[in-house]
């Protein structure tokens, strides 16, 4: 038998009803924001990302999915979103736009070789969004602000927006000399990476994942106490915008991400959820890449959420059971052969006319028609047999009240209608009663 690779998965049941909910949510509040819809390819050149993402990354390092296709080039699986977005960018130069800052979103699959383990697959989603062309510090705390919506849209509140701030050139430049001294003796009781680390890109060994609790570590130099006087003030002003929105957060100055292209503003946003912390968020400001990768000199600052992530998160805390059921409008079935004709013909009227419908296709006894329709969550069926044919009706049951009609053809969509929009005025009704109740 033929199994699906390593790390990977396959969408469907309740968890495909989970994932499209969540990409609706996502939806409703990306057209909140302003935020305009973006898709970029799957693959790209292989150059892209090591220029973008960074050579000294584990991403670049060890993860990509590098390949040489037909022609002779160098393509690697999309491993982050960031890199793809800017060359779009770039491309087709939304720069000349008029409309500033251009923001961006996308949820999309991303790639990367690594140990499966929860949280972790080697293809997976990421819901990301990308904002151009501009420095303030407003926009930094919009940029959080996104992720913290959505988790509290979705019932998810035990979160924490970890902070920090990686200055300018000379911030960094000043920090590494001083990161350096502190570790020129204590680099060899750090793991094989932070040793190769130590020479390509010393601030990635405040991200090493074996050696985080080490006390080297933890009592290395701080990034906060470099600051140039213009990023402090900056990541001063982050902070304050984010308590006008009234986001609770932690100054982190040992976040750094794992990616090259961050300057000034970092963040992480953990959830804990039974007493386990994941991160289910990363971002900050790349106010070099766009040049890196041959554009204008431009502003601009991002995010990713991890959707599986999320999704296990609304599994364990039993969150998908306030997701919407799928329910069905009518179930038609016809009794008898002569009336599958007739039987098509309505499904498919029902639906041109924006109903959601199924037909019975298996030619089920009436008692198992009943429970098909019943596991299929429909509203009506819709029996049609040799007398309905005969005498040019149908049998409609309401599967709720269990009120039951016989119609004239012509008499069905107004029925279907009027009994629909009563339910539906019904529901809302109720649900304003308890709304002005709750309050």
């Amino acid at each position: 038998m033929i199994n699906k690779p390593k790390g990977t998965y396959d969408l469907y049941g309740k968890d495909a009803k989970v994932f499209l909910y969540l990409e609706d949510v996502i939806k409703t509040l990306m057209d909140s924001y302003n935020y305009e819809y973006i898709k970029t390819p799957v693959f790209e050149q292989s150059n892209l990302f090591h220029r973008g993402v960074g050579p000294s990354s584990d991403i670049i390092r060890k993860e990509t999915y590098d390949f040489i296709d037909r022609g002779d080039r160098n393509m690697t699986l999309r491993p982050e979103g960031t890199a793809s977005i800017v060359r779009s960018y770039i491309e087709n130069k939304f720069y000349a736009n008029n409309i500033s800052p251009q923001k961006f979103w996308y949820i999309d699959k991303m790639y990367r070789y690594e140990r499966p383990q929860k949280g972790r697959l080697r293809e997976f989603f990421q819901f990301g969004c990308e904002a151009f062309d501009s420095d303030s510090p407003m926009l930094d705390a919009e940029i959080i602000s996104i992720p913290v919506s959505l988790l509290e849209r979705l019932g998810i509140t035990n979160i924490k927006v970890r902070i920090n701030s990686l200055g300018d050139e000379q911030t960094r430049k000043s920090y590494k000399e001083a990161l350096v001294n502190y570790l020129n003796e204590k680099i060899d009781d750090l793991c094989s990476d932070c040793k190769d680390r130590f020479t390509k890109n010393p601030l990635r060994i405040l991200d090493c994942k074996i050696d985080k609790d080490s006390p080297i570590i933890k009592n290395a130099p701080k990034i906060t106490d470099y600051l140039t006087d213009s990023s402090k003030e900056h990541f001063d002003e982050v902070l304050e915008y984010l308590n006008d929105l009234e986001i609770n957060y932690e100054v982190d100055p040992y976040i750094i991400r794992g990616l090259d292209y961050y300057t000034d503003t970092v963040f992480e946003i953990e959830a804990t959820i039974n007493d386990e912390s994941m991160i289910i968020c990363g971002g900050g400001r790349y106010d070099k890449l766009v040049e890196d990768l041959e554009g204008p000199q431009t502003k601009a600052i991002g995010f990713a959420v991890g959707i599986e992530r999320i999704m296990s998160i609304i599994d364990t805390l039993k969150l998908d059971e306030d997701i919407p059921k799928n329910e069905l409008d009518t179930f038609v079935v016809p009794l008898t052969k002569q009336a599958n004709h007739f039987a098509l013909s309505l499904n498919q009227a029902l639906r041109l006319v924006g109903l959601s419908s199924e037909l019975d296709y298996k030619q089920r006894s009436i008692k198992s028609c009943f429970k098909q329709a019943e596991l299929l969550n429909a509203k009506f069926i819709i029996l049609i047999g040799e007398d309905e044919i005969k005498n040019d009706y149908v049998t409609i049951k309401n599967l709720s009240t269990k009120e039951e009609k016989q119609l004239k053809n012509h008499e069905i969509l107004e029925y279907l209608f009027e009994q629909l929009d009563s339910d539906e005025e019904h529901c809302c009704s109720c649900h304003n009663k308890d709304h002005k109740h709750e309050n």
